[in-house]
């Protein structure tokens, strides 16, 4: 398990979109929380993985810790990002920002079916030099807005 997270994590840090993808399952789910997004099946996951990769062209992850059980793995470590285009409604500032990451996996048939990948909105946006109040408001509409 630990094989394919790590191979999942080099894939994306490379921004091999073909290389990920080998690593589905043909019912892979992708959530990420923080931007309210969840990808189901490979059509889905390929869209969601090249908007990812335009919106952090230098994306970079590092796995430093895992805890396994039978069909689970978690991993946590450090990303580096740095905000691009119009995605978010806000206006990048070019800087990179630096950020904990935690991953929870499962697997099916020997490859990835499941990823939950988090991190903290609010740090991204304020490494990134942006408003959280207005890159929830995109992401979540009025709802998503602090009181």
């Amino acid at each position: 398990m630990i094989e394919l997270a790590q191979a999942l994590a080099t894939a994306k840090s490379e921004q091999d979109l073909p290389a990920a993808m080998r690593l589905f399952h043909r019912d892979m789910v992708l959530e990420t929380p923080a931007f309210g997004t969840e990808a189901r099946g490979l059509a889905e996951n390929e869209k969601a993985l090249t908007r990812f990769f335009r919106s952090f062209p230098d994306y970079h992850v590092v796995l430093t810790g895992h805890a396994a059980g039978e069909n689970t793995l978690v991993c946590w470590g450090t990303a580096r990002l740095t905000m691009t285009g119009d995605r978010f409604g806000v206006l990048p500032r070019g800087r990179t920002a630096e950020l904990p990451v935690f991953v929870q996996f499962s697997f099916r048939e020997n490859l990835i079916a499941h990823e939950r990948f988090f991190f903290d909105l609010a740090e991204l946006c304020a490494q990134s030099g942006v408003s959280t109040d207005a890159v929830r408001r995109t992401l979540f509409g009025e709802t998503g807005a602090a009181a």
